[in-house]
């Protein structure tokens, strides 16, 4: 073991062992490539479908999950509920250890009745070490309903890779920190969940090129960051841009589509509902 001795190292031979084992994980969820596209094609029909991309998990893997349902509202523009995470033990153990709660497989079923997961949803269950009770509980379940099921972790033949309709076992070998799954297996199922719910998002139309082309512009920030798209893709001044998103009612979408096309606002917001939300679709 390269760490066996890592109570003894310098702090720059800790931060170099570190940063080369953090290397091996996206070699190793390039492995995955094939069943993450098969997830990917879950979740667009899903929300095709007026379902939900639900993630479960305990401790770090339940974070992970939450972390990535929280961040899909402002970053593309949907509803709070289009994609949601739960965590053994509820919303205080995202900050705070809630004991027993990922070994109760009870808990993990009831937690997707409450939500009143359905067979028009996805559930992604997170567990590194692949045998989490919490999350094998909930998958059993939604299968039972009907939900495609997808689960993500670090080991071969697990016992909740098993239990999902598609495994994402990414296998990221000993933490540099024995045990300590918030390292490589938190990072690899970070990196796995960015790819589904991004690929995802640009599959029913939030992007245009590589644009989040449906943010909430909830602070100054993203206000910017809305009129910078708008002048990025269509060459307009920042002025005009400012305009513009104000008669769509701060859509970037309506918006690029009233300059590009010279339309008002209603019939850029009725071309794009024909198009389903695509900015390409309702250009051509």
């Amino acid at each position: 073991m390269r760490t066996e001795d890592l109570d003894q190292m310098t702090i720059d031979e800790v931060l170099q062992i570190m940063n080369e084992e953090d290397q091996y994980v996206a070699r190793a969820v390039k492995k995955e490539l094939p069943h993450i596209k098969l997830a990917v094609k879950f979740v667009i029909n899903a929300f095709d479908n007026d379902g939900r991309l639900i993630y479960m998990g305990a401790g770090t893997s339940g974070r992970v999950g939450v972390v990535d349902a929280v961040e899909c509202p402002p970053t593309f523009g949907v509803k709070p509920e289009q994609v949601i995470g739960l965590i053994a033990g509820g919303e205080r153990a995202f900050v705070r250890t809630v004991e027993g709660a990922e070994d109760s497989a009870e808990l993990g079923a009831k937690d997707l009745k409450e939500v009143l997961a359905n067979e028009n949803d996805v559930i992604v269950g997170l567990a590194a070490s692949g045998r989490t009770p919490y999350v094998i509980g909930g998958l059993s379940y939604a299968k039972k309903v009907g939900c495609k099921t997808v689960a993500i972790t670090c080991n071969k033949d697990s016992e909740v890779g098993n239990a999902a309709d598609v495994a994402i076992e990414v296998v990221t070998g000993p933490e540099v920190l024995t045990g300590s799954t918030r390292l490589k297996a938190g990072t690899a199922q970070k990196m796995v969940a960015n790819m589904i719910s991004t690929c995802s998002m640009i599959g029913i139309g939030k992007v245009y090129k590589n644009m989040m082309v449906d943010l909430q512009q909830t602070n100054k920030k993203l206000q910017v960051r809305a009129e910078n798209i708008l002048i990025e893709v269509t060459g307009v001044s920042r002025k005009i841009a400012k305009a513009k998103l104000q008669e769509a009612d701060g859509s970037v979408k309506v918006a690029i589509l009233m300059l590009i096309s010279d339309c008002d606002a209603e019939t850029g917001r009725i071309r794009l509902k024909e198009a389903q939300g695509h900015i390409r679709k309702a250009l051509s």
